[in-house]
């Protein structure tokens, strides 16, 4: 008999934006991108990207770092200049109309940009003044970020005083302080419990309904990308896989088999030369495999496996398992290889910089 542990609480789906009435054309899309590529020195890092992200959606871009995912989204923020291709954020160039595009987005990094040893309510007011916000117009603003994220009673407590969770939602207040048209979210709740990732999920369902904005989000948490419109995930310089959850599950099709083992290696070859399956190994001696009918397999895999079986378990096909038939890597977040969050950090300080 097999246990499973509790799976962490999901954030509720956020609602579809409705289409446009009949006889109405779709209006531009919120971001897109064609033919999109970035080289550096003899590597190429992205390699000819097309997007396309309907206005209100929630869009999740996902990958393992060295997939071409972060570079991409410096690309539309304008903090890294295109090698090649084309691409428009809220209808402005991303090369030709820097500034204009700059206006129209709000990012959140993923490293924290926040001025600790200032208030709340101080750190936005110097973001607002950043972006020529009017003094008339910036204190109401103010007061109705803080309200969306749940922190009118924290404004005049310094961030170094906040919690994690805290601290994520000033970001998010302050990427929303000037009104964006896209918000992009670089992986907003690493690090965070399950109950503070609910709560911040909770503040980004009411940004949509109250702002309308359009939101792209990387994450490395599948289950929460199971709240996205539409999921691009991104191997190697290149979008391999593009879909609603549903889809991308669909289309996995087999079945998946887990079982526990004392030795994986075995298991896995013995799959492939018994059976001509491709399996791969996950911790504690788990091995998963992918197959056609998942319960007519269980009996042929104990009596023929020829390596001993502690448990077993079938499921339908989940994002993580989406996420490894694509790109043949786990979907928990994977080392830190090519220096992705370097590379942010690098990034953060352009952009603070650069306003």
């Amino acid at each position: 008999m097999t246990t499973t542990a509790p799976a962490s609480p999901r954030p509720s789906p956020l609602p579809v934006p409705a289409p446009p009435p009949p006889g109405r054309p779709a209006p531009p899309p919120a971001v897109e991108a064609r033919g999109l590529r970035k080289t550096y020195a003899h590597v190429e890092a992205v390699r000819g990207v097309d997007l396309s992200v309907r206005p209100g959606e929630i869009y999740g871009f996902l990958g393992p770092n060295g997939a071409g995912k972060s570079t991409t989204i410096g690309m539309l923020c304008t903090l890294v200049e295109p090698s090649g291709g084309t691409a428009t954020v809220a209808g402005h160039d991303v090369v030709r109309e820097r500034d204009e595009t700059r206006r129209q987005i709000g990012l959140v990094f993923q490293e924290s940009t926040l001025d600790s040893q200032l208030t709340v309510e101080r750190n936005l007011r110097f973001h607002g003044r950043m972006y020529g916000m009017p003094r008339s117009a910036l204190a109401p603003r103010v007061d109705h970020v803080l309200e969306l994220v749940g922190l009118v009673d924290r404004r005049r407590s310094k961030v170094k005083e906040l919690s994690g969770g805290m601290r994520r939602r000033v970001e998010i207040a302050r990427g929303l302080l000037h009104a964006p048209r896209v918000l992009f979210l670089d992986e907003p709740t690493v690090g965070l419990d399950p109950q503070t990732r609910r709560h911040l999920w909770d503040c980004i369902r009411e940004l949509r309904r109250t702002e309308g904005v359009t939101v792209f989000m990387t994450t490395h948490y599948l289950d929460e990308a199971e709240v996205c419109d539409r999921i691009a995930i991104m191997d190697k310089g290149v979008v391999v896989a593009l879909g609603t959850p549903a889809e991308l599950k669909a289309r996995t099709g087999a079945d998946v088999v887990r079982f526990t083992t004392p030795d994986a290696r075995a298991a896995v070859a013995a799959l492939r030369t018994r059976f001509g399956l491709s399996a791969h190994a996950e911790a504690l001696g788990a091995v998963v495999v992918r197959v056609p009918d998942g319960a007519a397999f269980l009996p042929r895999l104990a009596c023929g496996l020829g390596v001993p079986v502690r448990s077993m378990e079938v499921s339908r096909p989940t994002l993580d398992d989406v996420f490894l038939s694509w790109t043949g890597h786990p979907g928990e977040e994977p080392p830190d290889e090519g220096g992705a969050r370097t590379e942010r950090a690098a990034w953060a300080a352009r952009a603070r910089g650069s306003r």
